[in-house]
């Protein structure tokens, strides 16, 4: 198998390769650091880790430039991280600070960078499709060439958003990018007891829209897949699906008591992380050792340990403001 590279990651394969191998280690290790300090108390409301996705998120992203849209749901820190959203902007959002991406209103489930075109951080499950087809179509009604990559969950599926928004998306031919992350579990649902048709990407090829099934845990795969796929979408033949295989380590958030599957699932999962894997074949292809590989979790510390900082030293929103952006006012 070989490593795509697009304009937006020059330099050779082995460089492309280590940075996609980076991209992953700093996902997990941000996730990581998060559920410790969500169990700290520095992080409240809701949390949901992306742990064992990082592959989809990664590998995804390879194929996008600065001027296309990405849409995301709330177990979104790895599409931020891996947009390039910085990781102290993530953290102090995740805090509550002033200083985080969506200023300290959002949290875990709502990051937000209009300059770099991420729109959410959707609560609602399948929220995020009907936007993503709107901001497709302002795209091309406006001749823009720009794609727009809408992340969402196999619990998306069973929505009416979700229907609607791909039939409509392949009758107008707009430039939307639909990525499943098909973890298996809506919540604490099996994908076996919610869907009467589990190969998802099938009820997108009954709306006339090419769609193909991807191993979510294979970077590579990944990277591929979605260069193929973007590259018909940006030559405005119209919507693509990918059904994205993967599988999250962790609970649904950090409030799920995980009592819907079994630790013998997890742990065979486990034998397919999508890091471990990667750095497998990197090892194969005499791209990575030992050396190399403590240089990188060393440099991703770093960014971690910057993160914390910054959230640590962030400010919160003066109570002055908390009426600032607000559509309604408060009655004398």
């Amino acid at each position: 198998m070989s490593i795509h590279k697009t304009a937006a990651t020059p330099g050779t394969e082995r460089e492309h390769a280590l940075a996609l191998l980076r991209q992953m280690l700093l996902i997990r290790r941000f996730e990581e650091k998060s559920a410790e300090l969500y169990s700290a108390g520095k992080i409240r409301g809701f949390l949901h880790l992306y742990i064992g996705e990082e592959a989809v998120a990664v590998g995804t992203m390879q194929a996008l430039t600065k001027e296309d849209a990405v849409v995301a749901t709330y177990r979104e820190h790895g599409q931020a991280l891996a947009r390039g959203l910085p990781a102290g902007k993530i953290m102090a959002e995740m805090y509550g600070k002033a200083n985080g991406c969506s200023r300290g209103r959002g949290g875990s489930m709502h990051l937000f960078d209009a300059g770099r075109r991420f729109y959410g951080g959707y609560a609602i499950v399948a929220g995020g499709l009907p936007v993503a087809v709107g901001l497709a179509l302002a795209d091309k009604l406006q001749e823009r060439q720009a794609v727009t990559a809408c992340f969402f969950g196999d619990g998306a599926v069973a929505e009416g958003e979700f229907h609607e928004s791909l039939n409509l998306a392949t009758l107008w031919r707009l430039p939307v990018l639909f990525l499943c992350e098909n973890n298996l579990y809506g919540m604490g649902t099996s994908l076996e007891q919610s869907e009467s048709q589990t190969d998802i990407h099938l009820k997108a090829q009954n709306y006339n829209m090419l769609a193909e099934a991807v191993d979510g845990m294979d970077v590579l795969a990944v990277e591929s897949a979605t260069q193929r796929a973007v590259a018909q979408v940006r030559r405005g033949d119209g919507p693509y699906f990918l059904e994205l295989r993967t599988y999250r380590y962790r609970a649904h958030s950090m409030s799920d008591p995980e009592l819907y599957r079994s630790k013998e699932e997890v742990a065979q999962w486990r034998g397919r992380d999508p890091i471990s894997l990667f750095d497998a074949y990197l090892r194969g292809q005499g791209m990575l050792d030992d050396v190399e590989l403590k240089a990188l979790e060393a440099d991703v510390a770093n960014d971690i340990d910057w993160a914390v900082a910054e959230a640590e030293k962030g400010e919160w929103e003066p109570v002055a403001d908390l009426e600032r952006d607000v559509y309604a006012g408060v009655a004398a």
